[in-house]
């Protein structure tokens, strides 16, 4: 197994320039694109409260993303080394941020709703009990500052 560091790139290209730059906070654009060598575009902008397009994502959704997938991920890796056969994973993750007076804001919860789907249903509650080992090594949860926890729902 390898350990040590793992570096990660991405580019984040602004395309919300609608001929006049910044010039005022409602003269531009929070359009832009995310790009990530032999991967699609992913089409980005603001939350639409604050001035961005709800066709694209915004950063909120994908550190929520973020945060579901590693969980996921950190789930199914846990499964396996107790023996637990999962046959389906779904997610409703839901966010919290708060917004400062001054602009600012920052996320203060993360509640994830995974439903799990098992080939031996006797295995509910140690399925169940995984959920903490697999936020315990999930690579986002361990970056954030703030609380993120599950409540795992039945099949």
């Amino acid at each position: 197994m390898a350990i040590g560091d793992h570096h990660y790139t991405v580019a984040v290209t602004w395309t919300g320039n609608r001929g006049s730059g910044t010039s005022g906070y409602r003269e531009y654009g929070r359009e832009h694109d995310i790009t990530l060598p032999g991967l699609p575009v992913l089409p980005g902008s603001a939350d639409p409260t604050f001035r961005g397009d709800r066709d694209r994502y915004n950063p909120e959704q994908l550190l929520l993303t973020a945060l579901a997938q590693c969980h996921m991920l950190s789930y199914l890796h846990v499964a396996v080394t107790h023996g637990v056969t999962v046959v389906s994973y779904e997610d409703r993750a839901e966010g919290t941020m708060h917004l400062n007076r001054d602009g600012s804001g920052e996320f203060t919860s993360v509640v994830l709703h995974p439903r799990v789907g098992l080939a031996d249903e006797s295995q509910r509650a140690l399925a169940d009990r995984l959920h903490e080992e697999a936020h315990d090594v999930c690579f986002i949860a361990r970056s954030v500052n703030f609380p993120v926890r599950h409540l795992p729902e039945g099949p």
